[in-house]
């Protein structure tokens, strides 16, 4: 897929080609419609950032709530809550530049 904003796929990796980049596992849970805006904004938000995420989506209910998921949609990376909400591209860039900085040694 080419590098501008867009809904993600299911699989699809963002930055796939940086295979020097670190990958995170993200799943976008809730609905189609509020999950694709945000899988939009976050393709915005962090495109530009030296990460790569393959992204999946959940849209089983049950399965939210046993992931302990209270609002929709909610993105969930390497199996950890970490944003929730249909959130601003700001706060999504913001939190893994937060992350990125986590990680490092």
């Amino acid at each position: 897929m080419n590098e501008a904003c867009h809904t993600m796929e299911n699989g699809e990796v963002l930055n796939a080609s940086h295979t020097e980049y670190p990958i995170f596992e993200g799943v976008l849970y809730g609905d189609r419609i509020s999950t694709a805006k945000f899988s939009k904004r976050l393709s915005c938000s962090v495109k530009h950032l030296p990460l790569r995420i393959r992204f999946t989506y959940e849209y089983d209910t049950f399965k939210a709530v046993d992931a302990g998921i209270t609002k929709d949609p909610s993105f969930v990376l390497d199996g950890k809550i970490f944003l929730e909400g249909l959130v601003q591209a700001e706060v999504i860039t913001e939190a893994f530049e937060k992350q990125l900085k986590s990680e490092m040694p």
